[in-house]
């Protein structure tokens, strides 16, 4: 609780180095293997769709197009759960009909995996 009021009180999107600091740090503070996720799921954010600017969202790295939340890394360790999830908002553009998925479950992270999330970013930001 004492994280999210701290969150709260961010004004993200102000600087955008402030906002990438706060969540590297944040990254930096998970347990393997969800910390090395973390880190490579950010970078992919950041040269796949630089459009998205980094923030904290409930404690989780979180990535935002003009203010609203498009995706989000939950670790595992976050809920003691035996895999992390990169998620995505209503804000994502993933539509497919009346039903799609919007979270996806992560144990490892290989160039098949890494060519989707790819993929799923260029759609989510239209």
């Amino acid at each position: 609780m004492k994280d999210l009021i701290r969150e709260r009180s961010v004004v993200w999107g102000r600087n955008r180095d402030d906002d990438d600091r706060v969540v590297r740090a944040k990254i930096d503070q998970m347990p393997e293997p969800d910390r090395s996720m973390g880190k490579r799921i950010h970078e992919l954010i950041g040269t796949r769709a630089p459009v998205l600017a980094p923030r904290l969202w409930y404690g989780m790295p979180a990535y935002t197009k003009k203010g609203d939340v498009v995706c989000f890394y939950q670790p595992a360790s976050k809920f003691k759960a035996r895999y992390g999830t990169l998620g995505f908002t209503d804000h994502a553009k993933l539509d497919e009909g009346k039903f799609w998925p919007t979270a996806f479950a992560l144990t490892g992270l290989t160039a098949t995996t890494e060519a989707t999330i790819a993929r799923l970013l260029k759609r989510a930001v239209g």
